[in-house]
């Protein structure tokens, strides 16, 4: 059943993607807050509680919403996965800004592709040269990727096998809102929020996401170059602060032959610790701090298209091999 899940999941989400800012973001963001407003005292314990409640609680409240709709009728439940996934998972969350973006380039509108990458991330990206500008729409777009697609359709196929229907599906997006949400308030909105939450958030998704990266990057590597993809791997995971981070897109550039990593030019905004922050460059045989490969080219920008989508394709097929051997089991 998770097959046809996701499947129909994706389908509906191409021909009617949630728009941006939608209602269920907004109840999330809200839900966030509360959670944060109420049991937050400062005390170090209290990052786990709000943790719990902001991640935990609606995973195992969809959990039971599963069980009871299983337990009435199978075509419910799966109703039931095909609407959470549908808010979980997809393309179509982010990749009007990297459709945007590539479109600016294309027409070589740099201004409005940097104000694109601006709005997305939100950070000054206004005194960004193309080569960096191209480096960070493939990055982050290979981050979103990973995020709303893989990461969420792995924690749900794992669970689901189990009888926990969408729950990892809603546990991994929280966990990975709830990462991003904290450090947001901290950063750009310049609101006071306990250091502990924050780290919390960020420790408690690089465990959640620890396994699903690494499973992506070996998506990247069999359907794209696969002996440079390893290398990249084991080679230039390193470039990056965040070892989940440094094995996807070490994995990706090796795929394609595309450089990525690096720093920004002096003085030139933002630099990577606004996004992904150097790492432990000492340990990469780059010295520049980049991975090898070709300087990233609007060419580049199709290439990971391409991909992202023969590494669904890979997943989705394994997906379907089981499904069927567990039918005819």
């Amino acid at each position: 059943m998770s097959f046809f899940a996701v499947l129909l999941a994706l389908l509906v989400e191409q021909l009617k993607p949630l728009p941006h800012g939608n209602a269920v973001h907004r109840a999330v963001v809200n839900w966030a807050r509360w959670a944060g407003r109420n049991f937050d005292a400062g005390r170090p314990h209290h990052a786990w509680v709000v943790w719990t409640v902001t991640v935990v609680a609606p995973a195992v409240l969809v959990c039971l919403i599963y069980a009871a709709l299983r337990w009435h009728s199978l075509l419910l439940a799966l109703v039931f996965d095909v609407v959470v996934l549908y808010v979980t998972l997809g393309f179509r969350q982010f990749s009007h800004y990297f459709t945007d973006i590539r479109m600016a380039l294309e027409r070589g509108d740099e201004l409005e592709a940097r104000n694109l990458l601006a709005q997305w991330q939100h950070l000054d990206a206004s005194e960004l040269p193309r080569s960096e500008l191209l480096r960070h729409v493939i990055e982050h777009s290979l981050l979103a990727a990973h995020r709303h697609v893989f990461g969420v359709f792995f924690w749900f196929v794992v669970l689901s096998a189990v009888g926990l229907g969408p729950m990892g599906a809603v546990l991994y997006r929280l966990a990975e809102f709830a990462s991003r949400y904290w450090a947001f308030r901290n950063q750009t909105l310049d609101t006071q929020t306990h250091e502990g939450l924050r780290q919390r958030s960020e420790r408690s998704f690089a465990w959640v996401d620890h396994v699903p990266a690494r499973l992506t990057a070996t998506g990247f590597a069999i359907v794209g170059n696969f002996e440079e993809a390893v290398n990249g791997m084991r080679r230039d995971a390193a470039l990056w602060l965040r070892p989940n981070e440094g094995v996807i897109l070490a994995a990706a550039a090796g795929a394609v032959g595309v450089q990525l990593g690096g720093a920004a030019a002096p003085g030139v905004t933002p630099d990577r610790s606004k996004t992904l922050a150097a790492g432990a460059i000492q340990d990469a045989t780059a010295a520049d701090g980049s991975t090898p490969g070709e300087p990233a080219t609007l060419g580049h920008l199709q290439a990971i298209v391409r991909l992202v989508w023969r590494s669904v394709v890979l997943w989705m097929l394994l997906l379907a091999l089981l499904t069927v051997s567990n039918l005819i089991g």
